[in-house]
């Protein structure tokens, strides 16, 4: 290992050492003249976010103001980055906006290549001291940033040289890594020598100016830009949300999110493309759909996440094995495996294609050369052999669980996020029975014929289906009488300072019931109400009473159901135990907080719905009327809609919108850019429907 870091150091010391007092390291690097082809900014509360991408440089700059500012430069090259960290100060200070952002090209004397951006930094504050610099893979900055702990394989070489700051190391197969360089414009450096902590001050009561350049070797993406994302539907533009799905596109891949998850994960790429599809190119979803499939097991199960780059390497190492660059895939989540069906499906019978398109997709073929039909087939395998034992048998022993050894296994992938349940609804009540219809649905079409035989199981996919759907949501169901109910939401709204008096009036019946979140592992409902009903209206077709249970929890009021002002909450502990209530907090990743995808999955459902000729008039009026309700808090929150997730707080009788990671006490912190979250370009607005601004509805 030592020697990977004196090789760092071989390649670096000969231009650290060309920088004189008040040189630039850009002037070693070749700048880019083009404009960039995507160029953006982003504030949302204490965090500013500026985005640019020209050509092999796409960068994410992250500012972190307040009492513990921070620079983070993400790129989806490699998933990798380069951060500071500073220390925390007794008063809070401010980044200015990134001025003068350009992509810059360089390489080291060994002619490998180096990617990166240079920017012009502006902090309104007496001095900025370092408190550790992290280089290399984003999960490694995303590790760092809730355990402060960095593995003893990253060590970084440092260099002060008068006004500036490097610090820089290969990657740990030797290969061109990561650099950040900060010089000092308008101030000064101190320390870095015998331990020293490396101080920037500014002087003479002017704001601390600071020019940086950061760099990654890992290698480049290809771009996919705004024209060949959107059909004709989106030929204007571009928006702020345009340009944030392209900066999140690439022929390789879809990027699940930025800055802590710029690469693959598959239930993002799915679900989004799902929401997407009736404004992206053909070619854009079978790329999207073509990544997930090229990742598939051996037994057809969904890659979750993909470690890459040095972050494979270290996983590699770590098994005890060679330090091989290969990528490696993550299967552990279990919902992932039961969307590919129904999503391909979706794309490939629903008008989205010809029956000519659909075949020679499924004529295509992966790296290793197997068509995808072949694929697909190992996927609908899969689902077939998993949902034998609950179609032959349905009791709750025979639903699906989460792997053994393992907390999470769908998309509310925090420790507490099922309220610490084995068996989810949204897998078991939706995906399951969605996924083998779907399976029937491409059987009937004749697409399969060239890939499966006579005697295969897929025959099964719909009467399994039929039991599925008709037996798996009652094991969820929860019930409670109203004067429980009115008792349980007085005593929680008391102990989170909300106002009770609307929720406590739309508790009318005689007993309320909704789905519960998850089984425990004794196959017992955790009565936690939830978003997850958004698949169901998305994915089935449920009755009358399915619906107006959907739709309930959303014309109730927070903490009766799920609506506040500012949108959506993904979970309400209302119903459930003091304990459980403590992990679905308004500080909890998967608690009381809006997830920006999950109000359009609901959006999208409602719609799909309402298109139904086979729903009673009452039905539909409440569907409509909860369509309404959410769509005007969808636009209450409307500057945070492209966001991963926001959270709320409650003062002087009212809700306010706060980015999530900037309270005290927040778990994790939200990216400014989600891939799921630009799924809105795809679901409009109802005409009919009023815009919620601050706390009026303004009619447009």
């Amino acid at each position: 290992m030592n020697n990977l870091i004196i090789a760092s150091t071989v390649w670096l010391l000969p231009i650290i050492a060309m920088f004189g007092v008040g040189q630039s390291a850009a002037q070693q690097i070749d700048n880019v003249a083009q404009l960039p082809e995507l160029s953006f900014s982003i504030r949302q509360g204490n965090v500013y976010n500026q985005f640019l991408r020209q050509d092999k440089v796409a960068a994410h700059t992250v500012l972190t103001s307040g009492t513990k500012p921070r620079l983070v430069v993400a790129f989806p090259a490699g998933n990798s980055g380069v951060g500071l960290w500073f220390k925390a100060q007794d008063g809070a200070m401010l980044w200015q906006d990134i001025e003068h952002v350009r992509p810059l090209h360089g390489k080291t004397p060994d002619g490998d290549a180096l990617y990166g951006i240079s920017a012009r930094l502006v902090a309104n504050t007496a001095t900025l001291s370092v408190e550790q610099a992290v280089l290399g893979n984003v999960r490694i900055l995303r590790n760092y940033m809730h355990s402060t702990r960095l593995p003893h394989s990253i060590v970084n070489e440092t260099a002060v040289t008068g006004d500036s700051v490097t610090w820089y190391r290969d990657r740990l197969d030797g290969q061109a890594g990561y650099r950040l360089t900060v010089k000092v414009v308008q101030g000064y450096i101190s320390g870095g020598g015998d331990n020293n902590p490396i101080v920037f001050h500014a002087t003479n009561h002017l704001p601390l100016q600071l020019q940086i350049e950061a760099l990654t070797g890992d290698k480049p993406l290809t771009p996919i830009t705004i024209d060949q994302l959107f059909n004709d539907k989106y030929a204007a533009g571009p928006t702020k949300t345009q340009q944030i799905l392209a900066f999140l596109s690439y022929q390789q891949k879809l990027l699940a999110g930025s800055w802590r998850f710029a690469t693959y994960f598959g239930r993002d790429t799915l679900m989004t493309v799902r929401l997407l599809m009736p404004v992206l190119k053909p070619a854009v979803i079978e790329a999207a759909l073509g990544s997930v499939i090229e990742r598939l097991n051996p037994q057809g199960e969904v890659a979750h996440e993909e470690d890459l780059a040095e972050f494979a390497m270290m996983r590699h190492l770590s098994a005890g094995h060679d330090i091989g660059t290969g990528a490696l895939y993550d299967y552990k989540m279990i919902d992932d495996d039961y969307m590919l069906a129904p999503i391909t499906a979706h794309y490939l019978l629903d008008k989205h294609t010809t029956h000519d398109m659909a075949k020679q997709f499924l004529r295509r073929q992966t790296r290793d050369g197997t068509r995808y039909g072949v694929r697909l087939v190992e996927n609908f395998n899969f689902v077939l052999a998993s949902a034998k034992a609950y179609a032959n048998k349905p009791k709750v022993g025979n639903l699906l669980r989460l792997r053994a050894k393992h907390s999470t296994g769908q998309w509310r992938d925090s420790g507490e996020g099922l309220g610490f349940g084995k068996i989810p609804y949204d897998v078991n009540a939706v995906l399951v029975p969605a996924a083998l219809r779907a399976i029937a649905q491409l059987l009937d079409s004749g697409l399969l014929a060239e890939y499966i035989d006579n005697s295969t199981h897929l025959m099964m996919a719909q009467p399994f289906a039929d039991v599925w759907r008709t037996h798996a949501p009652q094991h969820f169901r929860v019930t409670l009488p109203v004067a429980q109910a009115k008792k349980r939401l007085a005593e929680y709204a008391t102990n989170i300072g909300v106002d009770a008096k609307a929720a406590l009036a739309s508790l009318m019946q005689p007993s309320i019931g909704f789905n519960a979140l998850a089984l425990d592992a004794q196959g017992s409902p955790i009565a936690v109400m939830h978003s997850d009903d958004g698949f169901g209206l998305l994915f089935s077709d449920p009755d009358d009473s399915a619906l107006l249970q959907a739709a309930q929890s959303i014309i109730r009021p927070f903490p009766a159901g799920l609506l506040t002002p500012v949108g959506m909450v993904v979970a309400n502990p209302v119903y459930t135990s003091n304990a459980l209530q403590q992990v679905f907090s308004n500080n909890h990743y998967h608690g009381t907080v809006i997830w920006s995808w999950q109000q359009a999955l609901f959006a999208a459902g409602l719609k799909r719905q309402l298109k139904r000729d086979d729903i009673s008039a009452s039905t539909r009026g409440l569907l409509l009327l909860a369509q309404t309700k959410l769509w005007q808090a969808i636009s209450a929150a409307q500057e945070f809609n492209n966001a991963e997730l926001w959270s709320w707080s409650f003062a002087d009788g009212d809700y306010h919108i706060e980015p999530f990671g900037q309270q005290k006490g927040d778990k994790t912190e939200s990216n400014a850019a989600q891939l799921w979250s630009t799924v809105y370009l795809a679901i409009e607005r109802p005409k009919s429907v009023s815009i919620r601004a601050g706390n009026k509805v303004q009619q447009k």
